[in-house]
C-alpha cells in the first residue's frame, strides 16, 4: 500500500495550539498548522521560530538594531511643508485657471 493510499485522520487537538480539530480538517482552525509544518511527528510546535515574548520592547529593539531612530528627525516635518505647498498650488490652479 503507498502513503498516498493511507487515508490521515487529523490529531483530535492540535499539538500546536491545543485548539480542538474537525475531524476532517486540513489545518488548524487556530493556528493554520497542518500535516506539514505542525502536526507531523518531528513538528516541536513555534520553539524554535524565536518569536518575541510578551514583555517585547519595540523601541528597546529599534534601538539595538539600528543604532537609535530610524527616521530622520525632520522628515515628518517636510513632508508637512511638501502637503501644505501641493494644496495650495491645487487651489490656485483652479482659482486663476490659465
Amino acid at each position: 500500500m503507498k502513503a498516498s493510499e493511507i487515508k490521515w485522520v487529523p490529531p483530535e487537538t492540535c499539538p500546536v495550539c491545543g485548539v480542538d480539530v474537525p475531524p476532517k480538517a486540513l489545518a488548524c482552525p487556530g493556528c493554520g498548522a497542518d500535516r506539514q509544518s505542525g502536526w507531523n511527528d518531528e513538528a516541536t510546535g513555534l520553539d524554535g521560530v524565536d518569536l518575541p515574548g510578551e514583555n517585547f520592547d519595540y523601541d528597546q529593539f529599534v534601538e539595538r538594531e539600528f543604532g537609535g531612530q530610524v527616521k530622520p528627525a525632520g522628515q515628518k516635518t517636510m513632508w508637512w511643508v511638501v502637503g501644505i505647498v501641493l494644496l495650495i498650488a491645487i487651489v490656485a490652479l483652479f482659482l486663476f485657471p490659465w
